[in-house]
């Protein structure tokens, strides 16, 4: 069975509701997950938006979440990373203009990581390499 990924909040390939963004409460969505490996030790998130103006957006990154299959709305379910905001927490979508793609990327690994303070999302890839067991997303 295949990691999926899923939200009771929006569904893939919709719109973020006003809430989880910067707009409205600017809470973290709950999202949950099945098929994941007997053998993972720890999950991370990733959440990015590749139409940014600038480059690649990182809204969320969140490492060393518990082997379980769901994390609860507006929570805190692991380590967290910095973002692009300069911040360690969830920052929802804001775009500038248009419509822009949020992808929502679980990881199942076979180890918790050890990341340094104010790690960033590219330290975790790092990290994650030959970790890996199987990975989902949610646009």
């Amino acid at each position: 069975m295949a990691l999926e990924l899923k939200s009771s909040a929006f569904i893939s390939n919709g719109n973020i509701p006003k809430k989880f963004t910067c707009e409205g409460d600017d809470v973290s969505p709950d999202l949950r997950w099945s098929g994941a490996p007997a053998n993972t030790t720890s999950f991370a998130l990733i959440c990015d938006d590749p139409d940014a103006p600038m480059g690649t957006w990182v809204h969320w990154v969140v490492y060393n979440i518990k082997p379980v299959s769901r994390i609860e709305e507006d929570s805190i379910p692991g380590k967290q990373c910095m973002n692009n905001f300069r911040r360690e927490s969830y920052g929802g979508p804001c775009p500038p203009s248009g419509t822009h793609r949020y992808f929502f990327k679980i990881y199942a690994l076979d180890t918790e990581l050890n990341l340094p303070g104010s790690a960033t999302k590219g330290a975790l890839e790092q990290a994650m390499q030959g970790h890996i067991l199987d990975k989902a997303e949610l646009m």
